[in-house]
């Protein structure tokens, strides 16, 4: 006789949507299906999480694996290798920087292939936005992209097959065809106008050190371009999602458009969270984003925001690059992107929770819960409930680390949080009930168990959580 559960997870200080309590975690067919006091004799395996704290998986939602064709950068094996051991379970790829951009039909099912057997964790596709493109959007939809991205500043990239900016007009009636079927569209929100003469005047002046980039991109560009694409929304009635935001004063703005009764959404990075415009100074190109870290005082503001349920979502912004293309003294010329995305739930654990007493419900809900009911992933993934896929991140806040390059699975072992102190570790990572990674020992893809394409399933008006307190 079969036993009556594949896995119990067994007396560990879980997690939960109402709160965190010693429980057990009962999985059959990689679904959870019992949580309380279950005996061992009812499963084929168990696994001890005594002393470990089991959160929810942790989803993230904009990370960069560029496959097709820029594979070398990062692709789906490495990247979901380090989402593994950093307790990430889903992951959302963003659709530029591969070649070609995921902004059609046959280019998304391309990726697809690419992503299919490669990765160790669980994943969904985000569609494009670009000039020329609004008919392939309800193609993309239908083929289950969580939504549709772009950019209101230029985002860079090499060869003719790029992704390119939104222009006003496209961006309007692209909002118009996304409100239409029902969808999402995720903003990077920077003026283009701003950001490019402001760049183009210091370089004119030979200022090109890291102090001129930070000074190229100024909280203004981010909040003329939220404002801007808020009056959009309410024009069209499209649901919005701002990615990376870096500026308090952008937020603001995105809880008044909240209180007004817009379907609007906010994510920023474990990065403006703990670094800062001094630490990208003193770091140097591998602290480079866009937008750029902000000063100390905002880092705190931005706290506070999180605090109030001001920022919904948290997420790593994963952007790797060749070591190559961070080596310039231009700072205008090297490749902008933080490599950060295996280190997004210990940052958020150490910088939140241990420093500044946020408290892990709060945290499980801004990387976990609301992540998949924004992406409409909520039918399967974000919670430690019945019915829900088995996905765990096991925490032992009694095992410390400082990160260093020999830790890191990407492809390119370059990171900003280099030498960082975290006082708890990644214990142990499980995708829909398989164990996928395993502190000391690293990732393996469990016998029987790949990551598999989610599809996104968009259901109406995004529910709004409460202030995380």
């Amino acid at each position: 006789m079969s036993p009556k559960y594949d896995l119990i997870l067994k007396g560990g200080t879980v997690v939960l949507p109402d709160g965190c309590k010693e429980t057990d975690i009962a999985v059959k067919d990689g679904v959870i299906t019992a949580i309380g006091t279950i005996p061992d004799t009812d499963a084929g395996q168990v696994y001890e999480a005594a002393g470990l704290t089991v959160m929810p998986g942790a989803i993230d939602i904009h990370v960069h694996f560029n496959e097709p064709g820029l594979g070398s950068w990062e692709g789906f094996a490495t990247g979901s290798a380090s989402l593994a051991a950093g307790g990430v379970t889903t992951y959302v790829d963003m659709p530029l920087n591969g070649v070609p951009p995921t902004v059609s039909a046959k280019a998304f099912d391309l990726k697809l292939q690419h992503a299919e057997s490669s990765s160790y964790v669980d994943y969904a596709l985000w569609g494009g936005l670009v000039p020329g493109n609004k008919d392939e959007l309800a193609g993309l939809a239908a083929r289950g992209a969580v939504g549709f991205k772009a950019f209101m500043s230029e985002p860079g990239g090499e060869g003719e097959d790029i992704f390119t900016r939104a222009d006003d007009l496209t961006l309007l009636e692209g909002m118009r065809e996304i409100a239409g079927l029902g969808g999402l569209l995720a903003l990077h929100a920077e003026s283009d106008a701003i950001t490019q003469e402001m760049a183009a005047r210091l370089r004119s002046q030979d200022s090109i050190d890291m102090r001129a980039y930070l000074a190229s991109r100024p909280v203004i560009a981010e909040v003329e371009a939220v404002n801007r694409a808020l009056l959009y929304a309410r024009q069209t009635g499209c649901a919005l999602h701002f990615v990376h935001i870096s500026s308090v004063q952008a937020l603001e703005l995105i809880d008044a458009a909240k209180a007004e009764g817009l379907d609007v959404t906010a994510e920023t990075c474990p990065h403006y969270l703990s670094l800062t415009d001094e630490d990208a100074v003193r770091i140097g190109a591998v602290a480079k984003c866009a937008p750029p870290l902000r000063d100390r005082d905002n880092r705190e503001l931005m706290w506070e925001a999180f605090r109030r349920g001001s920022i919904d979502i948290i997420a790593s912004d994963h952007s790797p690059c060749p070591p190559e293309m961070k080596l310039s003294d231009n700072n205008f010329e090297i490749w902008g992107g933080i490599s950060g995305a295996q280190s997004t739930l210990n940052m958020m654990i150490e910088e939140g929770y241990i420093k500044r007493g946020v408290d892990l419900q709060c945290i499980a809900e801004a990387t976990a819960a609301t992540p998949a009911r924004r992406t409409g992933l909520a039918y399967r993934k974000g919670s430690i409930e019945v019915g829900k896929d088995a996905d765990f991140a096991l925490i032992d806040f009694s095992s410390g680390f400082v990160l260093q390059p020999e830790n890191l699975l990407y492809r390119h072992k370059q990171s900003p949080y280099i030498g960082y102190a975290f006082s708890h570790s990644i214990a142990a990572t499980f995708c829909r009930g398989h164990q996928v990674y395993e502190h000391g020992t690293g990732v393996a893809q469990a016998q029987g168990c790949k990551g598999i394409f989610i599809p996104g399933k968009q259901s109406g008006v995004y529910e709004r959580g409460t202030a995380y307190a």
